[in-house]
C-alpha cells in the first residue's frame, strides 16, 4: 500500500472552475471519506486520482511517485464504481480473474489471487455464478474482489452502496470496514452518506463549491465544525442554528442577544471568542441532542426555546420533535420514549450553554 499527497490541484472545463486549490494528504493505510452535497467536486477528485480526468494544474502523487500524467493502469489504483460492472457471461470467478488475465498475469497467480479475494470476501461457494444469479450484496462484492485482486496501492470507491438497499447498505458497509482492518489498505471513498462517512472513516473531508472546507477525524468535525457549513453537513438531523447578535463582553466571556429566536429579551453567555465586538451578528448552534424538552427559566448558563410542537418523527426508542418557534424557524430535539406530547401542544426546549457553538458573521466557528 502507499500514501497519497495532492498539493494546489485544480480542475477547469474551460472558464468553469470544479477544483479549487485541493491540497490533501492520506497516510498509507489511511481509509479517507469525502463527504459533501451534490455537485461539491468529490467525484472528480476521486477520478482525477484515478486517471480519469485530467489535472488542469497542481501535483498527485502516490507512494512518492508523481502521477500526473501517467494513465489509470499504471497508478497502482482500482475503482470499484457505483454500478458493479460486471460482465453478464462470465462467472465470478472469471469476472474477477479478467483484469489479470488481460494483464498476462500466469495462470497459477490468478488462481492464488481469486482463491484468496474469495475467502476474503467469503465469494467462495459463488465463484461458478452468474451476476444475475447473485444479489446485489453479492455482486457488490465480487466488484470489491475485483479490485483486492489487482493488489493496488489504493482503493478507490465511488459510493459503492448507493444502489442497495437499507439493509444491504448496513450489511455491505460493515464487510467493507473488516476489509480494511484485514489489508490494512489506503482507501479513498466518496459518498454522500454521512452515516457512511461517520463510521467508516479514518478521516472525512467535507467539500463544498470545489473546495475543502474541512478535514479530521469524524468526531473532530461533529463537535467541533470549523463553520457553519460543515455543521449543518455533519449530523442527521442538522444542528439548530439561532441568530444571535453580541450584547456585551467582559471577563466572563460574550453575552449573546438570541431574542430573535427564543423570545424577546433572552440572552446567553458563552465562552470568550477571539474577534468579536459588541454589535456583531453571529448565529449560536445547538445539536438536537443537546435540545430537551422541559420548563426550565432562561438563564444565562442555559438556553430557552418557545414553540409548537409540529413532527414528532419516531424512531423506536430515540425520536426527533420538530418544534415551529416564533420567528417561524424550526427546532429539532432528540426525545427518548413517548414523551406524551401530541402535534399542536405549546412546548419548551432548552440547552446547557456549554454545549452551544457559536459562529461569526461570514459562519466560521468562534473559540476561546
Amino acid at each position: 500500500m502507499a500514501g497519497l499527497d495532492i498539493a494546489k490541484l485544480n480542475k477547469s472545463y474551460g472558464s468553469a472552475e470544479i477544483l479549487k486549490d485541493i491540497d490533501l494528504s492520506i497516510a498509507d493505510g489511511e481509509f479517507v471519506v469525502l463527504v459533501g452535497p451534490s455537485g461539491c467536486g468529490k467525484s472528480t477528485l476521486l477520478r482525477m486520482i484515478a486517471g480519469l480526468e485530467t489535472i488542469s494544474s497542481g501535483a498527485l502523487t502516490i507512494g512518492g511517485r508523481r502521477v500526473n500524467d501517467l494513465p489509470p493502469a499504471k497508478r497502482g489504483i482500482a475503482m470499484v464504481f457505483q454500478s458493479y460492472a460486471l460482465y453478464p457471461h462470465m462467472d465470478v470467478y472469471g469476472n474477477m480473474a479478467f483484469g489479470l488475465k488481460f494483464a498476462g498475469t500466469p495462470k497459477a497467480e490468478i488462481e492464488a489471487r481469486v482463491a484468496e479475494a474469495a475467502r476474503i470476501l467469503q465469494l467462495k461457494p459463488l465463484l461458478k455464478r452468474r451476476p444475475r444469479d447473485l444479489s446485489g450484496g453479492q455482486r457488490q462484492r465480487v466488484a470489491i474482489g475485483r479490485a483486492i485482486v489487482r493488489h493496488p496501492e489504493v482503493f478507490l470507491f465511488d459510493e459503492p452502496l448507493s444502489n442497495l438497499d437499507a439493509a444491504l447498505r448496513v450489511a455491505t458497509r460493515i464487510e467493507i470496514a473488516k476489509l480494511h482492518k484485514l489489508l490494512k489498505a489506503t482507501i479513498v471513498y466518496v459518498t454522500h452518506d454521512q452515516v457512511e462517512a461517520m463510521t467508516l472513516a479514518d478521516k472525512i473531508v467535507v467539500m463544498n463549491k470545489g473546495r475543502i472546507e474541512q478535514v479530521g477525524k469524524p468526531l473532530d468535525l461533529y463537535y467541533k465544525p470549523a463553520n457553519l457549513f460543515v455543521a449543518g453537513f455533519i449530523g442527521s438531523p442538522a444542528m439548530n442554528i439561532l441568530p444571535g447578535t453580541v450584547a456585551g463582553i467582559d471577563a466572563g466571556g460574550v453575552m449573546i442577544d438570541i431574542g430573535r429566536g427564543a423570545g424577546a429579551g433572552a440572552s446567553l453567555r458563552l465562552a470568550a471568542a477571539p474577534g468579536v465586538a459588541v454589535g456583531d451578528a453571529v448565529s449560536v448552534g445547538i445539536r438536537p441532542e443537546h435540545l430537551k424538552l422541559g420548563s426550565a427559566p432562561q438563564t444565562e448558563s442555559a438556553i430557552r426555546l418557545d414553540g409548537t410542537l409540529d413532527l414528532i418523527e419516531r424512531l423506536g426508542e430515540t425520536g426527533y420533535a420538530y418544534v415551529r418557534l416564533a420567528s417561524g424557524a424550526t427546532a429539532v430535539a432528540e426525545i427518548k420514549g413517548d414523551i406524551g406530547v401530541e402535534a399542536g401542544a405549546q412546548v419548551v426546549l432548552t440547552a446547557s450553554a456549554s454545549d452551544a457553538h457559536l459562529f461569526d458573521a461570514q459562519g466560521r466557528a468562534l473559540r476561546a
